[in-house]
Formats: C-alpha cells, structure tokens, sequence
C-alpha cells in the first residue's frame, strides 16, 4: 500500500495553524468593527421619558448624538437581558453537566466491575487495550470538553451579536454597504471563532488523551466520542430554551401590537420589544451557534471513531486518521478567503443586491472548498486503503473519499437554495401563501402547511443520494465524511446565520431611536436577506443532521457487535415505531411550551396597554422588564422536560430492550425526525415571508394585499404567529434530537452490549 505524499508533521503543524489563524481572523474583524463608536448616554430606557423616540430624524440627524445615545441605550438593555438570561440558563446547565457526567462515568465503569485491567480490543481480540475505566474516564473529560466549548461558542456569539447590533444601525446612516460590511464582519467573527475553537479543542483533546492511549487508537477515539455528546446536549437547551424564550416574546409582541394595536414592528411602546429582541440573540444566535458546534463536533467524532478501526488506525497512520480535521482546517482557510472577497472587493451598491451577495458567499465557498477537498484527499490520504464495514473489509482509494465529501458539500447547497425557493417572497410558493390571506388566516394556513410538506420533497431525495453515493464508495466513513464535507464551510455558513439576527436587532433599534424611514428601509432590506440566507442555514443544519445521525447510527452498531439489524424483527420493531414516534412528542412538548408562555406574555402586553395612561401616546415608558421575566422563567421551566425526553429515551431502550430494539429506535427517530423538521422550517418561513412580502409592498400584487393594518396583512400575521415556534422553535430542535440520541447511544454502547436488555432476558 502507498502512502500519503507528506508526514505526519503537516497535520501536527497543519490543524492547530489554521485554528489559530482562524481565531486571529474572527479578533480582527472584530477590531475592524469595534472602531465602529457609540457614545452612551443614560437616558430614556434607564428611567427617563421615551420622550423623541417617534420622532424621525434626518439622515445626518440635526440631532445626532441623541440618535448615537438611544442607540447605545438600547443596545446596553438587549445586551443585559440576554447575558442575564443566559448566565441564568448555564447554571441549570452546570448542574446538568455535573449529574449526567456522572452518569456517563458510572454506566461505562460498570462494564467490566470498575477494573483496572487491560482489556482485548473489541476489533482485534490479539491485541490489549485500555481498561474500561479509562474510557469511562476519559469519555466523561471529553463530554465535559464538549459541553464547555459549545456553552462558550453559545456565549462568544450573543456577546458579538449584542455588541454589533447597534453599529450596524449606525453604519446605515452612511450607507446600505457600510451597514451590510458591519453586520457581515460582526457575523464572520462568531463564524470563525466557533469552526476554529471546535477544532482547536478537539485537536487538542485527541492529542492529551494520545499520551495515555498510546497505541490503542480504538480506545482513543472511542473515548473521544464524548466530545459530540458535550456539545450536543448543550445544544439542545439552547435551542429549546432560546427558542421558547424568543418565540414567547414576538407572538406576543405581534398579537397584541400588530394585530390589536396597530402599530409597526418594534414600536418602543410595545412592552414586549425588548424581550423580542433579547430573543433573537439567545434563540437564533447562542442557540444556533452551539446547534452547528454539535453538528460539526458530532460529523468529526463519527468520521474519527470509524477510522480508528481502519487500515489507518491498525497500522497508526496518524496523517490519515487526521483527515476529517484537516478538511475543517482547509474549511476554516476556504471561508477566509470568502470572507475577505465580501468586505474588501465586492461592494453593494443598492438594497436588491444584498441577498444575491449572501448567496454568493455560499457558491463561492462551495467551489473554493471542492478544490481544497481534492488537494487535502490526495495528500492526507494513502492511494487505497481498508474500511471496516459492519464486519466485512472493503478497500477504498482516496478519490472514493474526495467524491464522498464533495457529495455532501454540493447536497448542502441544493438544500440549501431547495429551502430558499420555498421560504423567500421572491418566488413563486411564498406569494401563494400571502395571496391565500385575502379570504382570512384559515386559508394561510392551510396553504402554509400545504407548502411545508412539499418541500420536503426534494431535500430528502438530495440526502438519499449523497447517502448511497458516499455509502457506496466508502462504507459508513463515506456517509460521516460527506456529513463534515456538508459542514466544511461552517465557518461562512455561521456567518451568513448571525448576520441575519443582528440585522434583525439593527431594524429593531432603528425603529425604537425614531431614525428616519431611509435609515429604517435600509436595516429593513438587510433583514429580509438574513430572513433568508437564515432558512438557507436551517437546511443545512437539518441536512447534515440526517448524515451525522447516519454514520453515529453505523458507528453505534459496530460498537455494540451487531452485524445486521432485521427490521422483520420483534425488537427492532417496536423500536423503529417508538422512534417515529418521538419527533411529534418532542415537538408537542416544545409547540405547547411556547404557546403557554405566549399566553402569558399576550396577558402581560394587553395589561400594560389597558392600565398604563400615556402608552400609546408615547409619553409613558412600557416596563420591559415584566416581559423579559415572563419570558426567562418560561423557557427556563419548559427546557426541561423536552430535554429529559431525548436524554432518556436511548438509556432506557438500551437499558431495558437491548441493542436491538436501541438501533431501531435511532432508525425510526432519524427517518421521521429529518422530514418533520424540513416541514416545520419551512412552513414557519413561508409565513413569516409572506407577512413581510405584503409590509413591503415591492410589486403590484404585494400592494393589492396591504397595507399595514388591512385584512389580508392581519391574516399573515397571525400565520406567522403560528409558524414562530415550528421555524425557530421545534424544527431546528429536531436535528439535535436525531443527533443527540444517536451520539449518546454511541458512547454507551459498551454498556448496552454488556449489561442491556434486562426485561428480555427476564421475559
């Protein structure tokens, strides 16, 4: 067998340089937008009147340092909330991290009595690995690594988020290019720094834990499995939390303030506004954030684990067990050269231009990274090579590998551009919806349903092939390395994602200081392009989930010594049922978290509007406060039992049924879970765009269902009302479900072969 062109020291130097020069990148834009100045200014939200705050201004302002201070004022209010709210969140989370690694420690020790013992290999019973309790040890150090980096990648993001939101309102009054450059760099920061540091721990993990596994690579990459775990549960309650927490705010900021009230979005009189906005930064950005950290933590362990029991891992070819890290660093170096092509070259001139230049991000980054995957495959990789396919050998070259990461990069972005044909006002499905509200909610509903089911379609077909391709050519690694291929660019696809809420925020801030109507058109026209590119990041998201759950499916079966899995089975079975099953329960959970903590936040808004003098007028401050409380104490109280479904679901399955019926619960949760998800993402956003197709009034038929206030624009209110919580709430949650369940099954897989199956063996 050939090997690689180069040694192991270009992945030792490779890996950890491009991490680092992607941490440098993300500090330096964020330096770029730092010089972006707000001079605070304590008034209005710290106690005074709301006295100016509709009054418009003039571009350049003749008032300008009183536009800066209400910018600075509101910017510091979101900011609290979302670091209060998100403070208060992690030490629930802190709690959890403690107790289930605990868990983690406890069921792998017991395998073997807690032993000391060297152990034979699972795969080559010649050889002598590591005690079980090393791995229950060092699996529980890598959960706990995971958990920390994706709570940090969470973090990292709000805080950019928060801080770049108002600058980006500021920069619009010189210009939509300044204002687009200031949200896009603000976004590049969170992208860069969240690819780079997932990376940079991971490496590092692999490479601390390599001291004491020595030659056992098994062992190693078994223990560091517990890394996708860490970020994944973590994800779960962000996005669960997140989503409740800003789902709850805008229905109610909508009902009351656009349906009952009458008046714009984000009026500074709408008691629920900062809540609103609060809910954008910890739902679409912290949640979002350690959503995509999960994934691309959770494709890296899948890819890893299965190499380990390779040709690579047996004859200990670090550079090629490396291969999944080096096509992320080459992902990392793809995405700045993308990224400096949209700031320093390309300049939009007008607003149309903006979504085409996100999009473009996407293809430019899609053809750049096609080519960096075939320079790393023929490099990093031997010529050919054995994979371990559920027992059997199969020999592999490495262009097998090469079309199986590029399968799934170009499957992503047909997703991808799939989702956006259905979610933007520009064609044809969307504008169905809003025409279907000239007679009333009920038929934007069902229209709105109608659409979601139908794009389904497509994605699914675009997943099925990029599985058999890849599955074909390189087994299992195939299907986990065409998930990472699908997650190489992360880095601009995160960009692209945080672009959108802090535009969103930038809208809401130049609604609340009065800006002048140009000022509000242009951080209006940057929202509708992140309302977008955001359902374009869903769909990768729930893409790459279905490939992820795929290949920790294969994994988890290898691990726990299943050479087939019989559908015709009792046990698996009943297992494929129940796992179909799951994603409707989960959601109900989620759906009516929402709904009961909107119904509070609707009482609280109509209360303050019918028993505070002065409101409407604007002469009154609302108290935002109230809102916000509402909104915190519900998602923190709701996040839990959702999370306790999926966390506890594969323990007792495998516990109690066995692998077997285990192994059919994962197949039956990712085959529903995945269609679920794209039929609830979608159909929220074909509502939401449809809501924002008749405010704009940009054509004729738009013009003919408004304005603002008329029946048909209330019709798609309350259809974008019921579509919150499935786009921002239960959908993107579904993808961490199949994820999550999949990736704990596979930690705790020596514990089910050993010990799992009580009720059948006592039946």
């Amino acid at each position: 067998m050939s090997y690689a062109l180069v040694g192991e020291l270009f992945a030792y130097v490779f890996i950890p340089a491009t991490a680092i020069v992607g941490i440098g990148f993300a500090l330096y834009q964020w330096f770029l937008v730092s010089r972006i100045t707000v001079s605070p200014t304590s008034r209005a939200l710290n106690g005074g009147p709301l006295e100016g705050l509709l009054e418009n201004e003039a571009e350049e302002g003749v008032d300008g340092n009183t536009a800066v201070s209400k910018c600075c004022e509101i910017q510091n209010a979101i900011s609290v909330g979302a670091t209060s709210f998100l403070f208060t969140q992690y030490k629930y989370l802190g709690v959890f991290m403690i107790v289930f690694g605990g868990i983690i420690f406890l069921f792998l020790g017991s395998v073997k009595g807690f032993s000391t013992k060297s152990e034979p290999c699972a795969y080559d019973e010649t050889k002598l690995c590591k005690p079980a309790l090393a791995n229950a040890i060092f699996s529980t150090i890598a959960f706990l690594l995971g958990a920390l980096t994706s709570v940090l990648s969470g973090f990292l993001g709000m805080k950019i988020a928060t801080y770049a939101n108002a600058r980006t309102t500021l920069e619009a009054r010189k210009g939509v290019n300044k204002a687009f450059v200031a949200a896009f760099r603000s976004g590049s920061v969170m992208g860069f720094l969240l690819a780079a540091n997932g990376l940079l721990v991971l490496y590092i993990a692999i490479c601390v834990f390599k001291w004491y596994y020595g030659d056992d690579w098994e062992g190693l990459y078994e223990s560091i499995t517990g890394y996708g775990l860490g970020g994944s549960s973590m994800a779960l309650f962000g996005r669960v939390g997140g989503g409740i927490y800003t789902k709850a705010a805008d229905v109610g900021a909508d009902l009351v303030g656009k349906v009952e009230k009458n008046i714009p979005e984000d009026d500074p009189r709408n008691p629920a506004v900062i809540a609103d906005n609060v809910g954008d930064n910890v739902g679409d950005i912290a949640g979002m954030g350690s959503d995509l950290f999960g994934s691309y933590a959770e494709s890296s362990c899948a890819a890893l684990f299965v190499a380990s029991i390779s040709s690579f891992g047996v004859e200990h070819d670090f550079m090629a067990m490396s291969y999944p890290l080096i096509i992320s660093s080459m992902g990392i170096l793809v995405c700045m050269i993308t990224t400096l092509l949209t700031t320093e070259i390309f300049e939009i001139k007008s607003e149309k231009e903006i979504e085409p230049m996100l999009k473009r991000q996407l293809i430019i980054s899609t053809v750049l990274m096609t080519i960096g995957i075939a320079i790393v495959s023929f490099i990093a990789l031997p010529s050919s090579f054995e994979l371990f396919d559920l027992g059997s050998k199969k020999t592999v070259k490495n262009w097998h590998l090469f079309f199986s990461v590029s399968i799934g990069l170009w499957m992503g972005l047909i997703i991808g551009y799939i989702t956006e044909y259905f979610t933007s006002n520009a064609y044809g499905p969307v504008r169905d919806v809003a025409d279907s509200c000239r007679t009333g909610a009920a038929t934007n509903v069902i229209f709105g349903l109608a659409l979601g089911y139908k794009s389904v379609i497509i994605p699914i077909f675009a997943i099925a092939i990029a599985i058999y391709v890849s599955f074909s050519l390189a087994a299992m690694y195939g299907v986990a390395m065409a998930a990472l291929g699908m997650l190489s660019t992360i880095a601009i696809g995160l960009t692209i994602d945080a672009y959108g809420p802090i535009s969103d925020n930038a809208g809401g801030i130049a609604e609340m200081a009065g800006m002048s109507r140009e000022i509000r058109q242009r951080t209006d026209a940057l929202d509708a392009a992140g309302n977008t590119t955001a359902a374009i990041g869903k769909g990768f998201a729930i893409g790459s989930a279905a490939l992820v759950s795929l290949a920790l499916f294969g994994a988890f079966v290898s691990r726990a010594s299943l050479k087939t899995v019989d559908l015709l089975s009792a046990k698996v079975f009943i297992g494929l049922i129940v796992g179909a099953m799951l994603p409707y329960w989960f959601s109900s959970m989620t759906m009516k978290s929402v709904g009961s903590a909107a119904l509070k936040m609707v009482e609280e808004v109509r209360r303050q509007f019918n028993t505070t003098p002065g409101l409407m007028e604007g002469r009154v401050k609302p108290d935002y406060a109230n809102c916000v409380k509402i909104s915190t104490d519900a998602s923190l109280r709701e996040m839990l039992p959702p999370g306790a479904l999926v966390l506890l679901s594969p323990l007792i399955a495998g516990t109690f049924f066995g692998v077997q019926t285990l192994s059919g619960l994962l197949a039956g949760a990712l085959v529903s879970g995945v269609q679920v998800a794209i039929s609830a993402s979608n159909t929220g956003g074909a509502w939401d765009n449809a809501k924002k197709y008749i405010e704009a009034g940009s054509t004729e038929h738009a013009r003919s269902l408004g304005p603002k206030g008329s029946d048909p624009h209330k019709a798609a209110v309350i259809g974008d009302t019921v579509g919150d919580p499935l786009k921002d709430t239960s959908g993107p949650s579904l993808n961490i479900l199949i994820k999550l369940m999949a990736v704990e099954s596979l930690v705790f897989a020596p514990f089910f072969a050993a010990h799992g199956g009580l009720l059948f063996k006592y039946l």
